[in-house]
């Protein structure tokens, strides 16, 4: 079983806990995923099987999209449900809600959680956490390109947003109600999209083990990637250069549309290969 396939996590499952009852449904160890998703958390979690693992770095898509609930009044050192609570405040109204949500879109520094699998000097931020152990967080780079209000009832607030690749929206919750004046923690969240790969594609994992699903071939998982079409394949088998002047990265493909390799600029006129595919 070689593919990619795009499985609905369930809440209460770790995502490496879903790629183990992936290797043992199909029998095989080769099996990773396309980037993390909370043990609370549901939604697209894509997994590459077989030779497919070849492809995983290039599948780690750069964009995401998540529907989140938030909790206004309560705050938890996990930053969501399953955490102790650390701040409360009763809940007395809101207002400007939709313009706080729009002033968070943009490039902008954000401070992970503690609970988080981040490493901090060979040692993950959660470890610290469950020490009881100070360390020192650094801020990262997100960015946020869209977000939408889609309901707000009391002190619950759902919303939609696209962002960049490292976002926390625990983290995004709870600033965003602090800028409403509240200790806040993030209820529920649902992945909605990783790259091109949405929920409505997905398989739950009773549909994968009684086989209905579809495993999408490397060919239907980079189709939306930029294609570089060789008249030889022997050249990518062999790993050698292509003489172009494409300053990025590339699937390299042969005549009757086969997938072989992801290839990328040398900076001297040519594309190396990264990754053979085959």
């Amino acid at each position: 079983m070689d593919g990619v396939l795009l499985v609905h996590k369930p809440a209460g499952m770790t995502s490496h806990d879903v790629v183990n009852r992936i290797r043992k449904i199909f029998h095989t160890k080769k099996v990773g995923h396309c980037g993390t998703l909370d043990p609370e958390a549901t939604g697209v979690l894509v997994l590459c099987i077989g030779k497919a693992t070849k492809a995983l770095q290039f599948l780690m898509s750069e964009t995401k999209e998540y529907q989140a609930t938030l909790v206004l009044g309560q705050a938890t050192d996990t930053y969501d449900a399953s955490g102790q609570v650390v701040a409360q405040k009763p809940f007395q109204g809101v207002s400007h809600v939709d313009a706080v949500l729009q002033s968070f879109v943009g490039s902008q520094e954000q401070l992970p959680p503690m609970y988080s699998a981040i490493k901090v000097n060979g040692k993950k931020l959660y470890e610290y956490a469950r020490n009881h152990e100070k360390v020192e967080v650094q801020p990262r780079s997100i960015v946020i390109h869209h977000i939408e209000l889609l309901d707000q009832h009391d002190q619950f607030i759902t919303f939609r947003v696209q962002c960049s690749k490292g976002t926390y929206i625990r983290s995004l919750c709870v600033d965003i109600g602090k800028k409403l004046g509240y200790p806040a923690h993030m209820q529920k969240l649902i992945r909605l999209a990783s790259g091109h790969f949405r929920l409505e594609n997905c398989f739950s994992l009773e549909d994968i083990e009684q086989g209905h699903y579809h495993m999408l071939s490397l060919e239907e998982a980079f189709q939306h990637f930029e294609h570089y079409v060789v008249e030889d394949a022997q050249i990518v088998y062999h790993g050698k250069k292509i003489k172009s002047d494409i300053d990025h990265q590339v699937v390299v493909c042969n005549q009757e549309g086969q997938v072989l390799a992801v290839y990328g600029p040398d900076g001297t006129g040519y594309l190396k290969s990264i990754r053979g595919l085959f």
